[in-house]
């Protein structure tokens, strides 16, 4: 059974470095993973702004791109939600996830289903579907309540 060491800052920063060359981290979800690795508080806050200065962690690069990645298949307010669950400010948050919902939802439901619905039962199932996406119901109502072309 092995005792768990504190790793250094060089050994820290090694890491915080891996798990960046990865993907895009928010600062949240970097402090979260590195937090049990660090030696004190103080170390992980320190390091945390060095990656920030020399712009290799940056909360807005991520929401962006974690933006962009997760609308290809989810509306608004569920990119909002999950901005939010990895530690991104309203304000940012607010900027990044509603570009283009109208398009993205025709788009989903283009991908999704081959023809118009026919049947009350059919546009329901389609409302149901883009509103668990995290579409707005504006969004909804103009895309499967009324003409689905317009």
């Amino acid at each position: 059974m092995s005792s768990f060491r504190p790793e250094s800052g060089a050994e820290l920063k090694a890491r915080a470095l891996r798990y960046l060359a990865r993907r895009e981290h928010s600062r949240a979800e970097l402090e979260r993973k590195l937090a049990p690795h660090a030696e004190s508080a103080g170390a992980l806050q320190a390091l945390l702004e060095q990656l920030e200065q020399k712009k290799q962690l940056c909360n807005e690069r991520f929401a962006e791109q974690r933006a962009h990645v997760l609308a290809r298949k989810y509306g608004p307010a569920r990119i909002r939600h999950d901005l939010k669950a990895k530690g991104i400010s309203p304000e940012l948050v607010g900027r990044v996830s509603a570009a283009g919902e109208l398009e993205t939802a025709r788009a989903i439901l283009r991908r999704k289903y081959r023809a118009p619905a026919a049947t009350r039962e059919e546009r329901a199932r389609r409302a149901r579907f883009l509103q668990g996406r995290g579409f707005s119901p504006e969004v909804i109502h103009r895309l499967v309540m009324r003409d689905p072309e317009d």
